[in-house]
């Protein structure tokens, strides 16, 4: 790595703890994560919990990137400093990645740039599918986690991507339900991959039921009480998980469908935890034009603002 540049970031999620560095040419060096501990039988964090967390995890991470950069020059540092690009978007444990990113940028003298976790999420995903440096448009992007459930416009980049909110849930988050039902189940949360795995073996008929998309968005809280339903009365863990990710699913299509009748064809950028879903990246793969992270970038990770960073970095030197 001797005489290399690079582009660190962090990103301080509900749960998980992330670090990334890419070279200047755009090579990913780096990738750490770490998920943070949830009680057995819990759904969730506390944002003070998280915040602690984090705390704890962070100087580990960063203390790996030594090795890395060793007779290079870290030459900027970015930062998801708030979870989406509304004015007010706002949760305690970003400030943990927010105030180390500051402080290492200060250390080093170098620029430090600041993104929303959404737009982390979204590049991730086109740095995944290896179009980060020719943007396609039109482009829609769905963010779609146990904390948001949204579809975006993708209007144009400056410092991140300019994006309009067009829809999405209208109740419960995809991976709140999927996270709410694995856990009845006796799943451990985040309950998203164990989920999968039981759909995979399910053999029987998936129960059918409507699925609508009105002004691009959905509820998903009957889902839930569908779920629960059909687990008291069958007891089949494998049916109801292959129940509830082709739901999703289909609701994800509908408000596919319904932006397409809306703003014309497009192509779709589906980002976020649950879109590492190999059953849900089918369905949806099979009816649009499509980009999507591999599964290491889709769910909560550093890179895509560190590629993010990177842009805006080359954008101000050149």
């Amino acid at each position: 790595m001797s005489g290399k540049s690079f582009v660190l970031a962090l990103d301080t999620s509900n749960y998980t703890t992330s670090v990334a560095l890419v070279s200047t040419d755009g090579e990913l060096v780096l990738n750490l994560k770490k998920l943070l501990p949830v009680k057995e039988g819990e759904r969730g964090l506390r944002q003070s919990d998280a915040v602690f967390h984090h705390t704890a995890a962070i100087p580990e991470l960063v203390s790996e990137i030594r090795q890395y950069t060793e007779g290079g020059a870290i030459v900027a540092v970015g930062v998801s400093d708030r979870p989406r690009n509304v004015e007010g978007s706002y949760m305690p444990c970003f400030l943990v990645g927010l105030a180390i990113a500051e402080g290492i940028a200060a250390s080093l003298s170098v620029p430090l740039y600041k993104f929303s976790h959404q737009c982390g999420h979204i590049m991730a995903a086109l740095y995944s599918a290896g179009v980060w440096q020719s943007i396609p448009s039109p482009l829609a992007a769905f963010h779609i986690s146990g904390g948001t459930t949204e579809l975006v416009r993708v209007l144009g980049q400056d410092g991140g991507f300019l994006t309009e909110l067009v829809g999405g849930t209208a109740d419960l988050n995809a991976g709140q339900v999927i996270d709410r039902i694995g856990v009845r189940m006796g799943l451990a949360f985040p309950a998203g991959a164990e989920l999968e795995k039981l759909a995979l073996t399910n053999d029987k008929k998936i129960p059918s039921r409507k699925v609508t998309s009105a002004n691009m968005s959905v509820n998903l809280s009957g889902l839930e009480n569908m779920a629960v339903k059909l687990y008291s009365d069958t007891g089949d863990k494998a049916l109801v998980s292959a129940f509830v990710l082709d739901y999703v699913g289909r609701a994800i299509i509908a408000m596919s469908e319904e932006y397409e009748q809306n703003f014309g064809k497009s192509r779709f950028v589906y980002a976020g935890g649950v879109m590492s879903n190999s059953i849900i990246k089918k369905m949806l793969s099979e009816r649009f034009d499509a980009f999507f992270a591999e599964p290491k970038l889709s769910s909560d990770n550093a890179v895509g603002v560190a590629v993010l960073a990177l842009q805006k970095y080359k954008t101000e030197i050149a």
